[in-house]
């Protein structure tokens, strides 16, 4: 099983994809953190089997509402390297208001994910988009993630890709320039808790970065629980599909 990852980043849901798929080999593409372009990006088609990827949800963001022309959808890239790429499927990982993909010839199946509800630390919650090939009917699978149907209580607030946690408190939180950039009181996340949060080891480290840099790297990733949870659903599907 060969898979491409596309906007890599910190890769956590590819790390959680070769945990749960040891004999998958995951290539990764353009690397926006290391100024890479995925927009030059063109993958060789038919050689990967599946294209895996979360493109920047920074538009769909809440925050976003506040400035939204300072952030681009990267959407319509992720859609144009899977029909380059024509692999057997894809899954895309964003935020619940970001748009779902359109790719021709590929049956989309959508879930809400939430990391709490599948082990996990934190409220972060993702919508999953699994795209499969088929020119002709609607494949008869089912993609399914399975939920607990109780959390724990207390969860973390989510890393967040700027490093900082917001309480909803009522307070209004204001940039350097002055304007209001979100409601909330705003904590910073310490690089350890942030680790733990998104279910990383304690070893794990990005020595090129500062630690302000390193909890931002990390926020944008899929926790590690989610992750994996999404890979067995994938690979449930695959087997039946």
């Amino acid at each position: 099983m060969l898979i491409l990852s596309i906007f890599p980043g910190i890769d956590l849901l590819g790390m959680a994809f070769e945990l749960e798929w040891p004999e998958a080999c995951i290539v990764r593409g353009p690397d926006l953190l290391w100024g890479g372009d995925i927009k030059r990006f063109h993958p060789p088609a038919g050689k990967f089997d599946g294209v895996i990827g979360g493109p920047p949800c920074n538009l769909w963001a809440r925050t976003a509402t506040f400035n939204p022309d300072k952030f681009e959808n990267l959407i319509p890239e992720f859609e144009r390297c899977v029909a380059e790429a024509a692999p057997h499927w894809f899954l895309m990982e964003n935020v619940p208001r970001a748009p779902s993909p359109q790719v021709e010839s590929f049956w989309n199946f959508d879930q809400m994910v939430l990391d709490g509800a599948v082990g996990g630390a934190t409220s972060r919650e993702r919508r999953f988009t699994l795209g499969v090939y088929s020119k002709r009917e609607r494949p008869t699978v089912r993609f399914e993630v399975v939920l607990n149907a109780l959390w724990p209580i207390g969860l973390e607030r989510t890393v967040t890709s700027g490093g900082a946690q917001y309480k909803r408190d009522g307070t209004k939180y204001r940039n350097r320039k002055g304007k209001i950039s979100c409601y909330g009181a705003k904590t910073r996340w310490s690089f350890d808790r942030g680790k733990r949060a998104q279910g990383l080891s304690e070893d794990f480290d990005l020595p090129p970065f500062t630690v302000r840099a390193k909890v931002e790297a990390i926020g944008n990733g899929v926790p590690l629980a989610m992750g994996r949870a999404v890979a067995k659903a994938v690979k449930k599907v695959l087997a039946l599909a």
